[in-house]
């Protein structure tokens, strides 16, 4: 069983998930079209959740320099790796602020 999991994970590593990463893009726009639909959610949650399309965006430009630059991948370079991984943190700080804004707005009843 355990020969069977390890084989089984080795194939799943060995598949080019490239393409896969690309298409992500279509279910996360379909998933900001309708949140920025809902008048109950505040506009720093979706923000937070637009910054994190910034997030990808960075961090690709940030990989294409690093192997033209560098000739290595971004998670070799350090310093890079953080810059663009400050992007990821900077949304998900913005998305924490708008559910303890939300949280804050509600009432609560205590009857």
């Amino acid at each position: 069983m355990n020969d069977l999991f390890i084989k089984s994970i080795e194939k799943l590593a060995s598949i080019d998930n490239t393409l896969l990463f690309a298409v992500s893009i279509i279910p996360y726009a379909i998933f900001l079209f309708y949140l920025y639909k809902i008048k109950s959610v505040n506009i720093f949650v979706k923000t937070g959740f637009s910054l994190t399309v910034l997030f990808v965006f960075i961090t690709i430009l940030v990989s294409i320099f690093t192997l033209n630059y560098y000739d290595t991948s971004l998670v070799e370079v350090d310093f890079l790796h953080g810059f663009a991984e400050s992007f990821l943190t900077l949304s998900d700080f913005v998305i924490l602020l708008g559910f303890i804004k939300l949280l804050n707005s509600l009432e609560v009843n205590n009857s």
